[in-house]
């Protein structure tokens, strides 16, 4: 059984193909540049936008797994292009090619779109496997961490430097990324209860995480305890244009960031839950905070 992963190069996409592998589940995944050889993996050169590689990419597969993705963009056209676009396109190779299960990886922050431009093209890519005649499922990823992750591994380097900036007020779930990756592989399959879902997975945190309670475990994680500084909304979009202007297009906190950041309300959603007999996290937060802090120092990140 065959699936096609996009995003395979990225943080969670990797994550999915160790898991895939590690269960002996061949992967044909997309690659905008050159990968190193690897067995089980069938590399597809190309992007989203080039519809002859989805096309090879899909060919025979019994799945597709969407995890591509853009987190990050100057305006909107850019979450247009690589979230609604992108996604519409992988719904289109999937029907030609008579791929009918689709396992498409959003966000919670569809769930606010109008909070922020990246929120709206989650949420429209969502309406858009939806309406399809896909046999779907789509998963709601809260904020993600471990190893590979650079948006997380803000808050892990802030609390090594003994000060972390977080927002005033809210609450977050949070999940790790090999969780997230067997969530995914053990959606593929479809069936009652799964098909035609949206899922909110989370740590098994109820209630989620309050920013300072987090920043404080990730503090003890990297073996410091910082001072965590509760920002408001307009100081945070001060911090945006301050980032965004010493480090550009590589900047990790935009303003359009800001928008859902400080949304007080990011705890997965209780009516969402996967089935316990399908799937449940397995990785205890602080420890995985730690193993995660482990990572980055012996990748030499911290």
């Amino acid at each position: 059984m065959t699936i096609a992963i996009t995003g395979g190069t990225g943080f969670v996409g990797q994550a999915l193909i160790d898991r895939a592998l590690d269960q002996g589940v061949p992967v044909r995944a997309l690659a905008r540049k050159e990968q190193e050889p690897r067995d089980g993996v069938e590399w597809i050169a190309g992007d989203l936008a080039d519809g002859k590689a989805l096309m090879r990419l899909v060919a025979g597969v019994a799945a597709v797994v969407h995890v591509a993705g853009v987190m990050t963009a100057h305006d909107s056209a850019g979450f247009e292009a690589g979230n609604v676009a992108g996604t519409l396109a992988m719904i289109e190779a999937a029907l030609a090619a008579g791929v009918r299960r689709f396992v498409c990886v959003s966000s919670l922050a569809a769930r606010e779109p109008e909070l922020s431009a990246y929120g709206a093209s989650k949420a429209r890519a969502e309406r858009l496997v939806e309406a399809s005649a896909l046999d779907w499922t789509i998963v709601r990823p809260p904020a993600v961490y471990g190893p590979r992750d650079r948006d997380m591994f803000e808050l892990f380097r802030a609390a090594r430097w003994g000060l972390v900036p977080v927002p005033r007020e809210g609450r977050a779930s949070l999940i790790h990324v090999e969780d997230l990756a067997r969530l995914l592989l053990a959606v593929v399959p479809g069936g009652e209860g799964v098909s035609h879902r949206i899922f909110e997975p989370d740590d098994g945190r109820s209630g989620g995480w309050a920013h300072d309670e987090l920043a404080r475990a990730i503090g003890r994680a990297v073996g410091r305890r910082p001072r965590v500084v509760g920002l408001s909304k307009r100081m945070m979009e001060w911090a945006a244009r301050a980032d965004g202007m010493m480090r550009g297009p590589r900047a990790r906190l935009t303003l359009d960031r800001v928008g859902y950041m400080t949304h007080p309300d990011w705890v997965a959603g209780s009516h969402s839950r996967v089935p316990a007999v399908l799937w449940r996290p397995r990785v205890e937060t602080l420890a995985g905070l730690e193993a995660t802090a482990r990572w980055y120092r012996q990748a030499g990140w911290l």
